[in-house]
């Protein structure tokens, strides 16, 4: 019998609603691979954009250029809030309280340790101080502390915490310094959910228990079964050119972009509520909206009761009005159907705001009443605060068991990857979940972290492509996600073992991670060679690709039924000089499988033809 030459095609997209034999004729399976005009090719690398690290997780990212055009980003992770431009990273985190003492530093020949004296300082281990002198700034006699930002490594007690110098001191000295001002930082937040019970729950003070803190030798209340501390998310917006941001649970700061002084720190907006979950700014009218905040009260203000459910707006461009009046446009209403306000996304014609179960439409309608509220769906809610973009006009979201969008009226998206993203997905760091946008291939991401990689920290993704209508996944270790517009590329941060950085993510005619080789893979569900109701003979195999430098992996597996436990794998590298390659296999059934682990190498796969002939065998 003669060969034949069989051509195979795959639709695009991952393909893994059903097993990998019923999802015939389709893509399956893959890693940092993406579509394009329905042809699978490798995404990209990313690079350091800066060379600087920081603390902490990023949250939240923005991008924008302020008044002189200056490109800039801020971001903000549970220790602090940065800005970056250029190659520099910039603390720009809130200084809260500050003390003047006197003599408060001490030393001990030979040691880093610094011990610092404030009574009642209320300070926990982790947080941070910037500490300034009158004088010289020395002790111990060659320890220079003056002008610079130390991170509090435990507390002695109710009046004492220690820092660590960087360097050794030449000699003891104590009760010195001359007058020393502590500048005490916004205290570091949460960077995994905490359960509200025993001596690991909340932070510890060396003081009287408070919200979200513990006394020394005290464990949070034996009663908190149900208490969790959520981890610290930021949410930032602008405000012209500058920023509004908050971490959730604290008040409203403001990030005067272009301010003269130096260095340039975020500033309380004192007269917003102290307790907000999350904010956003209204296009046009330009109003600042606290998504679950302290309600008004004459007698408070900014402290009155706080409710998750509560939407709080301040005056039409002022920040820093809040009070409702009738000479103003400031107001609160309380939303329905949920138990908090998870998040807000600016849309085409409204302001998306979801609760864990519904989706509400704020929409601005002037005087008397300012904004109208109108629900848009139930059973919609939102997993995360910050897993919704709106992309040209329609928003996308990430629930807690399925994908929606919304163009007014609430749908479910036809996920073909839906049960693997959520059966991979680790709940316990939902919260982290960020979705963003890349413009240049039209396409949705929401980052992850997955349950089987022991990880705290995203370190996987799935992509959407409304255009184009196709899923697909892979694995990368970016917290946050902002689009090409102002930087010309995406800009994300990520967490990996040397530190905490801020990448250039796909810039043109990079193909590496960080110069180091990036494999990609992409794998075909099984298929029926001819009809398979025979055992057939592969002899021949001409690939259609193209591929810049190097060389593509490509295996064949092939076997006699779905479920049998043996296979047949045949392996070929092939480079752009390969037209076809020459093997002997069998079977009723088989798979493909291409990957390139070539240093900066991009590749592009059309179609395979196999050379086919009946076995005989059944």
């Amino acid at each position: 019998m003669s060969t034949q030459l069989a051509k195979f095609k795959f639709k695009p997209g991952f393909h893994r609603e059903s097993t990998q034999y019923e999802e015939e004729g389709k893509w399956y399976d893959g890693n940092r691979v993406r579509f394009r005009s329905g042809k699978p090719e490798n995404m990209r690398g990313y690079e350091t954009r800066v060379s600087a690290t920081f603390d902490g997780s990023a949250r939240d990212l923005i991008t924008y250029k302020s008044a002189n055009n200056k490109k800039r980003m801020v971001f903000g992770t549970p220790d602090k809030l940065y800005e970056s431009s250029g190659d520099t990273i910039t603390d720009i985190t809130p200084i809260v309280t500050v003390v003047t003492l006197a003599d408060p530093v001490g030393t001990a020949s030979g040691s880093t340790r610094v011990c610092c004296s404030d009574s009642g300082h209320n300070q926990a281990k982790g947080n941070y101080v910037l500490i300034n002198t009158t004088v010289s700034g020395t002790i111990g006699g060659n320890v220079f502390l003056n002008d610079k930002v130390y991170e509090i490594t435990s507390i002695t007690n109710a009046n004492v915490f220690t820092i660590n110098a960087s360097s050794a001191a030449a000699a003891t000295s104590t009760e010195t310094g001359g007058s020393v001002l502590f500048s005490y930082l916004l205290a570091t937040g949460n960077s995994i959910a905490v359960a509200g019970v025993g001596f690991g729950a909340a932070l510890y003070q060396a003081t009287v228990c408070a919200s979200n803190t513990r006394a020394w030798n005290q464990s949070a209340s034996a009663d908190a079964t149900d208490l969790v501390f959520d981890i610290s998310q930021w949410s930032l917006d602008n405000w012209g050119t500058d920023v509004i941001a908050n971490r959730s649970g604290g008040n409203i700061f403001y990030f005067a972009s272009d301010a003269s002084t130096t260095p340039i720190r975020a500033t309380s907006i004192t007269t917003s509520p102290v307790s907000v979950n999350s904010i956003i700014v209204s296009p046009n009218d330009r109003h600042l909206i606290a998504l679950g905040a302290n309600s008004y009260a004459a007698s408070s203000v900014v402290t009155g009761a706080f409710d998750p459910m509560l939407v709080r707006w301040s005056d039409q461009d002022d920040r820093t009005d809040w009070t409702p009046a009738a000479t103003n446009t400031s107001g609160e209403v309380v939303l329905t159907d949920g138990t908090k306000i998870v998040g807000g996304v600016r849309a085409k014609n409204a302001i998306n705001i979801w609760t864990d179960n519904s989706l509400w439409l704020m929409n601005y309608v002037g005087p008397p009443f300012t904004f109208r509220f109108q629900q848009a769906g139930t059973n919609c809610g939102m997993i995360a605060q910050h897993a919704a973009v709106d992309y040209n006009g329609v928003t996308y979201w990430m629930g807690y068991d399925n994908f929606y969008r919304s163009d007014g009226q609430v749908r479910t998206l036809d996920c073909t990857v839906r049960r693997y993203i959520f059966d991979r997905l680790n709940l316990k760091y939902k919260d982290k979940i960020f979705a963003g946008i890349n413009s240049e291939f039209q396409e949705i991401i929401w980052l992850y972290t997955s349950s089987g990689n022991n990880v705290t920290e995203c370190d996987s993704y799935v992509i959407y492509s409304p255009e184009n209508n196709y899923w697909i996944y892979g694995e990368m270790f970016f917290t946050t996600f902002a689009d090409r517009e102002i930087f010309g590329n995406t800009i994300t941060t990520g967490v990996t073992a040397s530190g905490n950085n801020i990448y250039n993510n796909e810039p043109a005619g990079i193909y590496t991670a960080n110069n180091d080789v990036l494999t990609s893979y992409i794998e075909s569900a099984d298929f029926d060679v001819q009809d398979g109701n025979s055992i057939m003979f592969m002899n021949k195999l001409i690939p259609d690709f193209d591929l810049s430098t190097g060389k593509l992996k490509v295996k064949l597996i092939t076997k006699k039924y779905p479920e049998s436990t043996t296979s047949n794998t045949k392996s070929f590298d092939v480079t752009d000089q390969t037209e076809k390659v020459n093997f002997r296999a069998r079977g009723r059934q088989a798979k493909i499988r291409v990957s390139c682990s070539s240093q900066n190498s991009s590749w592009k796969w059309g179609s395979i033809r196999l050379g086919v002939q009946g076995d005989g065998e059944r």
